[in-house]
């Protein structure tokens, strides 16, 4: 299934994906992985603040930032349950209470939303450099995979 038209950017996408985390129970158990709902969500707010991180840890070790693949895996190609390394930045935050953390990571998509198109975009350590666009499909696809993850 292609995610080129899905894209935390768009109202109605962001808003779904807001509707999948207020179903989910923080106390349900992963179908995969070994993050709780509450790392998770975590982990989540990590991600939003990469793209205004000034300092990211730079590219993970066998990553190929080739411009067709990452193509393929941010717009086209399904992501593997379990198996995708994550920079060292987004894994940074220990959960809090779920409400606050859920309000935390909303003002956090607000803020990637409401930022300068225009604005310089840090690499991405998995993909390299990435437009404003590139991160909003990255960002929707995220959400979803761990959404995915918790069965809703």
């Amino acid at each position: 299934m292609s995610y080129l038209l899905r894209t935390i950017l768009n109202p109605a996408h962001r808003k779904a994906l807001f509707d999948r985390l207020e179903r989910l129970d923080p106390t349900q158990p992963p179908l995969w992985g070994r993050m709780s709902a509450s790392s998770m969500l975590a982990h989540l707010g990590d991600q939003m603040r990469m793209p205004f991180n000034d300092t990211p840890s730079g590219r993970i070790p066998g990553v190929p930032h080739n411009v067709i693949l990452k193509t393929l895996i941010l717009y086209v190609l399904p992501w593997p349950k379990g198996t995708i390394q994550g920079p060292p930045e987004a894994f940074h935050t220990k959960p809090g209470s779920w409400s606050e953390d859920l309000t935390q990571l909303r003002n956090l998509v607000e803020q990637f939303v409401n930022a300068s198109p225009d604005r310089l975009w840090p690499d991405q350590p998995n993909f390299g450099r990435m437009s404003r666009r590139d991160w909003g499909v990255f960002c929707y696809r995220h959400f979803d995979h761990h959404l995915r993850q918790f069965g809703v």
